[in-house]
């Protein structure tokens, strides 16, 4: 039977949130079969439960956020990719504030929690969404256009292609294909940093946006060059970083994907609508188990690789 998996002890860091600048302390607890992940605020009078679901996303501005009424917590998708990417399945994550620190701005800090805590399987079989047919979600036309969608594949595979029109972007690779089944999230995608242009953080902070957002979180350019003075960690660090933001706008949906996603120019809020799109069709999609695990995907039965 391939199995779910939690945390075998807890573990805890603390930052800042990108945009709001604020002190946060994040703990990572193990959860029993079937709690799914659920973010609980505990810097209220009552603790607050956010169970991540795709209809608990209420903003999609910049990031991905959950609320449960009027309690919310921001910028999810970072996490939310290394427990896709390491196949964390059940999890409790106690926060101090109303925003996922952003630590070094990729997925590689929460990874290292996460394998530090140590993973264990659990006594119930993981389920899976299985996509039957096509799920597409477009908007805009001409250079507008932007698009996202789910094929029927037997594992978890991502594809993507950005299109910034940025002299530093556009002397990188323009498209990525990764296959969950490798492997290797931890070494091809989690350190890849979100990114951001001088002018825009200028006018973000004008707004009360991105005050916790600096070189050592994120990439910076102006119209020329990267301003961090240790360059790209990958060659083609931008559009992997929007794989891994995938990875975690995707895992919102509470069960990981047998599927095929690929997507042009899509973000946070598209990512949401594709998923949304899915549960709406109800013959799209089927909840699945396997209880041989040579039944499921290649590599999917095996324990997540460190770096």
């Amino acid at each position: 039977m391939l199995r779910q998996r939690t945390l075998k002890t807890l573990t805890r860091a603390v930052g800042v949130g990108l945009h709001g600048g604020q002190r946060v302390e994040l703990t990572l607890r193990p959860a029993q079969p079937d709690t799914g992940i659920v973010f609980r605020r505990v810097d209220l009078p009552v603790p607050v439960d956010i169970p991540v679901s795709t209809l608990a996303v209420t903003d999609t501005r910049l990031a991905s956020t959950i609320s449960n009424g009027n309690v919310k917590v921001h910028t999810v998708e970072h996490l939310m990719s290394a427990c896709a990417g390491l196949g964390i399945d059940n999890m409790y994550v106690d926060i101090t504030a109303e925003e996922v620190p952003i630590l070094d701005g990729s997925s590689a800090s929460f990874v290292f929690l996460l394998q530090s805590a140590g993973i264990e399987q659990q006594h119930a079989p993981r389920r899976f969404i299985r996509v039957l047919r096509t799920i597409e979600v477009r908007e805009g036309e001409g250079d507008n256009l932007k698009w996202a969608r789910l094929d029927p594949f037997h594992g978890y595979k991502l594809a993507f292609e950005i299109d910034f029109s940025h002299r530093v972007v556009d002397s990188t690779a323009q498209r990525y294909e990764f296959d969950l089944s490798s492997g290797q999230y931890s070494r091809d995608i989690a350190r890849a940093r979100t990114f951001g242009f001088t002018k825009d953080v200028e006018m973000m902070r004008s707004k009360g946006l991105a005050l916790g957002g600096g070189l050592d979180n994120a990439i910076v350019m102006d119209d020329y060059r990267v301003l961090n003075s240790d360059g790209l960690r990958y060659d083609d660090e931008f559009v992997k970083h929007k794989i891994l933001d995938a990875m975690g706008d995707l895992y919102i949906v509470g069960k990981p994907l047998l599927a095929a996603y690929s997507a042009f120019r899509s973000g946070h809020a598209l990512n949401n609508k594709l998923l949304r799109a899915l549960l709406a069709a109800p013959d799209a999609f089927e909840v699945v188990s396997f209880g041989d695990e040579r039944q499921a995907p290649a590599g999917f039965a095996l324990p997540a690789r460190a770096w």
